[in-house]
């Protein structure tokens, strides 16, 4: 089972929810490792290696938003945080900072495990490629070059460290470029699963996105383009 090499560390101020979770992905063949505050979260998440980390918001010491804030400065680990129901604000700050994805308490562990296996499914990126789109696994724009069976992206010349959802919704924009696609068909054929009218979500990787490109290649970053009313594209230069 390609699981079993796949760390996660699990992240909660409440035992309980630990354990349950802990109990749950182990039956996965998942390997996990706990903390129950946000420095140790922050220290085993920076010096450690992890394939995913499950983040409660609120947490003793430096919450889940600043634990995810501080971790993207140094690495691009996949995060789905954990948020009490009706804590919207908190959501919307998670992808902010950097979140991949989120669940809300009280949880169901089959979604938790659901969502688990979307962003560790490396694979999942390929799920909307057709056979004529999978030609060539590099997508090479003058100034933007995708190499997908490493899921590396280039720009300027310098590799861009980017979240496993970054890199998608580049990805599929990039295999269709010109194509105005709405923020509705981006969750749905990205996310995999509908947001219930979270369409910020991709406003604000779409944000991250460009301004990950930008610092290393503003001609890059100006090909994400905003079709006001409608969604986004990848203009290509003609």
């Amino acid at each position: 089972m390609s699981e079993e090499l796949h760390r996660i560390l699990v992240v909660d101020d409440e035992e309980r929810i630990r354990r349950l979770l802990k109990m749950y992905l182990e039956k996965e063949g998942y390997r996990i490792e706990e903390a129950e505050d946000g420095e140790t979260a922050l220290r085993m998440a920076t010096h450690g290696e992890f394939d995913l980390i499950l983040l409660d918001v609120m947490l003793p010491g430096i919450d889940g938003i600043e634990v995810c804030t501080r971790l993207r400065q140094v690495k691009s680990t996949p995060v789905i945080m954990l948020t009490a129901k009706g804590e919207e604000m908190n959501r919307v700050q998670g992808f902010e900072v950097g979140a991949d994805d989120y669940v809300v308490k009280p949880f169901s562990p089959r979604e938790v495990i659901y969502r688990v296996k979307a962003i560790l499914r490396r694979s999942s990126a390929t799920a909307f490629l057709t056979k004529e789109t999978m030609t060539s696994n590099n997508i090479v724009f003058p100034h933007l070059i995708i190499e997908h069976d490493a899921h590396r992206v280039m720009a300027g010349g310098q590799e861009v460290s980017l979240t496993p959802k970054e890199y998608e919704l580049l990805h599929y924009l990039a295999i269709s470029p010109d194509k105005v696609f709405s923020r509705e068909e981006l969750l749905k054929d990205v996310w995999n699963y509908e947001f219930f009218g979270d369409l910020r979500t991709v406003d604000t990787h779409v944000k991250r996105l460009r301004e990950k490109l930008n610092k290393v290649s503003p001609e890059a970053a100006m090909m994400i383009t905003t079709v006001w009313g409608v969604g986004y594209k990848l203009e290509v230069s003609k």
